[in-house]
């Protein structure tokens, strides 16, 4: 069932971690199949070692329909994101260390960046901190996430979310490499060069014919 979704599912994982976005068996990728479905990847398994089988099929309320393995410990949570937020497809959840760190320190990652613009589609927010696997990080999303694809929370990691699993998936790795970029420029110390209102508006519509036409 949804073999090919859950194997999407595996692969946004391997990317996740070869782009350094979580550790071992961290973080977790989730998909939404229909209003009533989704997909959730397992709790404590890391993503090279996954097979489809190992991806759970679950209803929106909760309930297992297929699969063995225990879901992710953050599933409560996803569920909530999914049930709030109808336009989402797509959820991701990561520990990436750069986007992370500096949500210890501010309340928003300023979009100072084009590809930070074109992905999450401006600033990003820093959530007060919520506890892990519990409801509480589905409302810190939800509540903080606002118009953009990507919410830091504090303490904890990034989440990020997307009209399909692509979406979610540059989100994350965007946000880290513009997380780096801001994390040098601090460090040579300096004005930092703003992005005008205008000009993030400009690279989310430029981005939105990014890619190649599917026939």
């Amino acid at each position: 069932m949804f073999e090919k979704e859950k194997a999407e599912i595996i692969t946004a994982g391997i990317m996740l971690d070869r782009y350094g976005l979580i550790s071992l068996s961290g973080g977790n990728v989730s998909m939404r199949i229909d209003s009533k479905t989704l997909l959730v990847t397992p709790s404590g398994m890391m993503y090279e070692e996954m097979v489809p089988e190992d991806v759970l099929v679950m209803t929106i309320e909760g309930e297992i329909i297929e699969g063995t393995r225990r879901p992710s410990v953050d599933t409560i949570a996803i569920r909530y994101i999914l049930q709030q937020m109808p336009a989402v497809n797509a959820v991701i959840h990561t520990h990436q260390p750069y986007a992370t760190g500096i949500g210890l320190v501010v309340d928003r990652i300023d979009c100072d960046v084009t590809t930070l613009a074109n992905t999450a589609k401006g600033p990003v927010n820093v959530a007060p901190y919520s506890s892990a696997a519990s409801i509480d990080m589905g409302y810190a999303v939800v509540d903080h996430i606002g118009d953009q694809l990507a919410v830091v929370l504090k303490n904890h990691g990034v989440v990020t979310i997307g009209k399909n699993l692509k979406e979610a998936l540059y989100a994350a790795v965007y946000l880290e490499e513009a997380a780096k970029t801001l994390y040098v420029a601090h460090s040579y110390g300096g004005k930092i060069a703003k992005l005008t209102a205008e000009q993030i508006q400009t690279a989310v519509e430029v981005f939105k014919d990014y890619g190649q036409v599917k026939n």
